[in-house]
């Protein structure tokens, strides 16, 4: 294989899948011998042509893997940062194959963090089309009442148009700030700060508490482990790709 469609190609790197691909490119995440990719339908040579994603560069799998890290505050969800900002790269040099964020947590947002590269199942699990469940506790701002829990559970209108929306459970009071925990099932970008704000609760606190399933129980801030094979098959039971 040396002449191959540059989607097709990101599919077998396991960055995403054929679909997702044309995501990336149509954002300009992707580039070729470091010119931005312009069509998901351009032909590269694998053998010749260079290859990154958002600043990294993509190789064929030989193996899939799949972990979960926690992720600690202060850190990019990505591979390279082109401001030198540490990134979820750092703590993953002990492992030999390259791995994908599934999803992003934002800079300052803690907790679990699922990588793979499995590009089909990245693709599924962060759809929201796949109605895949997030659960995260905030600390916010005030005291959160239950009317506020209603607002987000019945749908919040976000900055994008779409609307948001998440169940929502009060865990306690802390001077004059809230411990929420929201589950989500469409994971829109920053969409828990956004329902927290429009009510008037600005988030101060964030950590993601569940993917899926998967937990950081057992792992200390920046510590990962491999997913066990039946939490693989879960996973893509879960999607449809069982």
């Amino acid at each position: 294989m040396s002449q191959i469609r540059i989607n097709k190609y990101l599919s077998l790197c396991g960055v995403t899948s054929r679909r997702g691909a044309v995501s990336l490119i149509e954002e300009g995440r992707v580039t070729v011998n470091n010119t931005v990719a312009d069509r998901p339908g351009l032909i590269i040579d694998d053998e010749t042509d260079v290859v990154k994603v958002d600043g990294a560069d993509v190789s064929l799998v030989d193996k899939k893997v799949y972990v979960v890290l926690h992720k600690p505050r202060n850190v990019m969800t990505t591979l390279f940062d082109p401001f030198k900002r540490r990134t979820v790269n750092y703590y993953l040099k002990k492992l030999r194959e390259r791995v994908y964020p599934v999803g992003r947590l934002d800079f300052d947002t803690t907790g679990v963090l699922l990588l793979t590269n499995d590009g089909d199942l990245a693709y599924r699990l962060a759809h929201p089309r796949y109605r895949v469940a997030k659960v995260y506790q905030a600390r916010v701002k005030g005291h959160f009442k239950q009317e506020a829990a209603i607002q987000i559970d019945r749908g919040i209108v976000l900055d994008d148009g779409k609307v948001g929306k998440a169940s929502v459970s009060i865990l306690g009071f802390v001077r004059n700030t809230t411990r929420v925990r929201l589950t989500l099932t469409e994971g829109r970008k920053r969409e828990v700060k956004q329902l927290c704000k429009k009510v008037g609760h600005p988030v101060e606190e964030l950590e993601r508490v569940e993917f899926a399933g998967i937990t950081t129980k057992n792992l200390r801030a920046g510590q990962w482990r491999h997913l066990t094979p039946r939490e693989v098959a879960r996973l893509k039971a879960l999607v449809g790709l069982a």
